[in-house]
């Protein structure tokens, strides 16, 4: 079932015909009484209930709203032409706002696909585009909004890591624009037949579970220093290189193999400690 247009009129003229055929009843009326025929009277009245009945038919659109119009049970359009308007008033009249709107949806304690609990929650911005199938697909769209999405979002977080520490493979906390892009795909394939369009998706918290959480994070903090020794090796390497490179090519030393190893176990150590090193000072001759 597909959004159509209802069939209504501007509002305004018509109410001002209404007017004109109520002070016409009125007056028929009070001639009816004054002139002295009475058969006159029930036209009048009969012409002022009719009034009143189709007086039912006015209705107002605001701004980014939609009307739905029922007939007996059976859909007769929407109208979405803002301002004062009227239409057939057998019409069930029924709104439905067109506005953007957005909801934090719970935090939510999933399984990543590494098998770790983590607690994730996102942020989803939505807004109804027909109005047809929101009204009629669905029983209550808004809790069926909210629903699906929690549901997208769980599915959508068991088939990434929460970390990754190849930098090829996406995981939840170093991938958001891929994350992102799935989450509102997911979102969108669900509320779809319910005539609602995801505008945006983005994970407003993320983080392990509580039960776990001091373990991952001297997970991450070893993996933090091996990462960080693993530059600090490569970089003294190749200083050690260069200074034995240059020391050779301007025949400054000539050292021999036993020699150059311990100068390169003493540069090492000089240039991994964390701390400063207390230097050792050769006051003899160059192999005392």
């Amino acid at each position: 079932m597909n959004e159509t247009r209802a069939t209504s009129i501007a509002g305004i003229p018509t109410a001002g015909v209404f007017i004109v055929l109520l002070l016409a009843c009125v007056a028929l009326f009070l001639g009816a009484q004054a002139s002295g025929h009475p058969g006159l009277v029930p036209v009048a009245i009969a012409g002022f209930a009719l009034l009143v009945f189709l007086s039912k038919g006015f209705f107002q659109v605001q701004p980014n709203q939609g009307m739905v119009m029922q007939l007996f049970g059976r859909y007769a359009g929407t109208a979405r032409e803002t301002g004062l308007r009227w239409t057939n008033p057998f019409y069930a009249k029924r709104p439905v706002s067109l506005r953007v709107r957005n909801f934090e949806s719970s935090k939510l304690k999933v399984n990543d696909s590494d098998g770790n609990p983590i607690e994730i929650a996102a942020v989803i911005v939505w807004q109804v585009v027909d109005t047809a199938e929101a009204v009629f697909q669905v029983d209550d769209y808004e809790n069926y909004v909210h629903i699906q999405s929690e549901s997208a979002l769980r599915q959508m977080a068991q088939s990434y890591p929460y970390d990754s520490h190849d930098d090829a493979k996406p995981s939840l906390r170093s991938h958001g624009d891929e994350i992102t892009t799935h989450l509102r795909d997911e979102i969108q394939d669900r509320l779809g037949k319910a005539g609602v369009k995801v505008i945006e998706a983005r994970i407003s918290h993320l983080a392990y579970a509580q039960e776990i959480a001091q373990a991952m994070l001297q997970r991450q903090q070893a993996g933090a220093i091996i990462a960080a020794r693993t530059k600090i090796v490569e970089g003294a390497v190749s200083m050690v290189g260069m200074a034995l490179e240059q020391l050779s090519q301007r025949g400054v030393l000539q050292l021999d193999e036993e020699r150059k190893a311990a100068m390169v176990s003493n540069l090492l150590v000089v240039l991994c400690s964390e701390r400063g090193t207390q230097p050792v000072l050769n006051t003899g001759t160059l192999y005392q």
